[in-house]
C-alpha cells in the first residue's frame, strides 16, 4: 500500500527524496471516473495501458470501473488477479496463439479484437469454437486533425473487408460487434461522428446483428495550451452518432478512455540536482516519465517546492535537463519557475497520470518508481 500524506508539501517534509515521486491523488480520478459514468450512455473500460500501477487501478476499481481493456496477458492477469469480479477485453488486435489460449481457458476472457481473418482463426482455434465468443472488428477511420497518434495506420481493416469479417465470425457462431479508434487524445467531437457514420456503412455491407459497439478511446485531457471542448460535447456526438445507426436494443454501447481518465490523478515531484543558468538537471526525463512532452508535445504546469525560505516572486523561463548521459534527454518546452530556483529545491509537475510510468524505461540505471497518495487539491485547484 502506497504512503499516505495530506498534502506534496508534507511528503517532501517528510521524505526529502532525492528521487522522483509519483503523487496519486484518488478523489481527482473518482471524481473524473463518477463524471464519465454518469455522461456516457454505456459501459467504460479503463485502458490499462494508460496507466497500470496497482494503486491507479485500485484508485479506479474503488471509483467504479468494472470492465478493463487489456492488450497482453500480462495486463489481463494483473487485472483478473486483483479484481476477480471486473471483466477484461482482449482489444489488441494481434495476439500469440499461445497467449490467447491462456486468455481463454485460465482467465475467462470471451471478447476479442481483429482486424484481419487470419487473427480470426487464431482465436476460434485457440478457443475452441465460437460459442460464447464475442469478436469485433476493428474498422479503420480516417486520420483526425489535431490527435496526438494516428492509429489507422497500424490497426483497422477497410469497410468491405470488416464486413466480410463479420459475416465469418457470425457464420461460425460468434457473437459480433465493430470498434474503432479515432486516435490519442482527440479534441475533436466530430471525429467520433465521422468513425460512426463508416461503421454504418460496415453494418450496410455485413448486414448481421450486432451484440457491441466499442467507439474506443481518444477522449483527450487538458494540457497547457489545449483548445479541448467539454466532456459534453463528445458525449452529444457519440449519441446522436449511435442513434443515427438503429442498433438493436440489447446491443452494448462500449468506450475505452485512458488518459481521460488518470492524467489529472498524478503529479510528479522531481529535484534539481544542477543550475547551469536557465538550466535545471533534474533526476527524471524522456526517458522516464516524460516522454509524451516529446512525443505528442504536450505541456505540463509546474511549481517550485522549498523548505527553508521563501523562492522570489520573480519568474523565469527554464530548460529541464534529464538525468542520463543522452543529450536528447531534454525537455522541449521550458517551465515557468521562480527565478532563483536552486539545486535542492523540489519541483512538483502536474497532470502525468497518463503515459508516464507506463513509458519509463531503465536507461542509464534511472527508474522512477516511487508512488506516495495525497489529498491536497491538483495545481489548478490551488490558491
Amino acid at each position: 500500500m502506497a504512503k499516505e500524506f495530506p498534502t506534496v508539501r508534507a511528503m517532501v517534509e517528510a521524505l526529502t527524496p532525492s528521487y522522483p515521486v509519483y503523487c496519486l491523488r484518488p478523489k481527482v480520478i473518482a471524481d473524473t471516473v463518477k463524471r464519465f459514468l454518469e455522461l456516457f450512455p454505456g459501459r467504460v473500460l479503463y485502458a490499462v495501458k494508460c496507466n497500470p500501477h496497482p494503486e491507479v487501478l485500485k484508485a479506479l476499481y474503488r471509483a467504479g470501473i468494472r470492465h478493463f481493456d487489456t492488450a497482453s496477458l500480462p495486463e489481463i492477469a494483473q487485472v483478473r488477479e486483483g479484481f476477480p469480479d471486473a471483466a477484461c477485453y482482449f482489444m489488441h488486435p494481434v495476439k500469440g496463439r499461445a497467449v490467447i489460449g491462456t486468455a481463454s481457458r485460465v482467465y475467462n476472457v470471451d471478447t476479442y479484437v481483429i482486424d484481419h481473418p487470419r487473427e480470426l482463426d487464431k482465436i476460434l482455434d485457440e478457443t475452441d469454437g465460437g460459442e460464447g465468443v464475442t469478436i469485433f472488428v476493428r474498422v479503420k477511420t480516417p486520420p483526425v486533425e489535431g490527435a496526438f497518434y494516428h492509429l489507422s495506420a497500424k490497426f483497422g481493416a477497410e469497410p468491405d473487408e470488416a464486413a466480410a469479417m463479420l459475416r465469418e465470425a457470425k457464420s461460425r457462431g460468434c457473437q459480433v460487434g465493430i470498434a474503432f479508434h479515432v486516435g490519442s487524445q482527440c479534441v475533436v467531437p466530430g471525429a467520433y461522428g465521422v468513425a460512426l457514420r463508416l461503421v454504418g456503412e460496415v453494418m450496410e455491407k455485413a448486414k448481421v446483428d450486432l451484440a457491441g459497439l466499442d467507439i474506443g478511446g481518444g477522449f483527450p485531457a487538458e494540457y497547457i495550451g489545449t483548445n479541448m471542448p467539454p466532456l459534453e460535447d463528445f458525449i452529444h456526438e457519440i449519441e446522436e452518432g449511435v442513434k443515427a445507426l438503429r442498433l438493436r436494443r440489447d446491443c452494448v454501447l462500449m468506450c475505452e478512455p485512458g488518459r481521460a481518465l488518470v492524467a489529472h490523478g498524478i503529479s510528479l515531484v522531481v529535484q534539481v540536482q544542477l543550475r547551469k543558468d536557465d538550466q535545471l538537471y533534474i533526476n527524471d526525463g524522456i526517458y522516464g516519465s516524460l516522454s509524451e512532452m516529446v512525443d505528442a508535445g504536450i505541456r505540463l504546469p509546474a511549481r517550485l517546492l522549498r523548505l527553508k525560505g521563501e523562492p522570489s516572486t520573480e519568474m523565469r523561463e527554464f530548460t529541464m535537463n534529464g538525468p542520463t548521459c543522452d543529450s536528447l534527454d531534454v525537455l522541449p518546452s521550458t517551465f515557468s519557475l521562480p527565478a532563483d530556483v536552486e539545486e535542492g529545491d523540489w519541483i512538483e509537475i502536474d497532470r502525468v497520470g497518463a503515459y508516464s510510468h507506463a513509458l519509463a524505461t531503465r536507461f542509464n540505471g534511472f527508474y522512477p518508481e516511487t508512488l506516495v497518495t495525497v489529498h491536497d487539491e491538483p495545481l489548478s485547484q490551488q490558491r
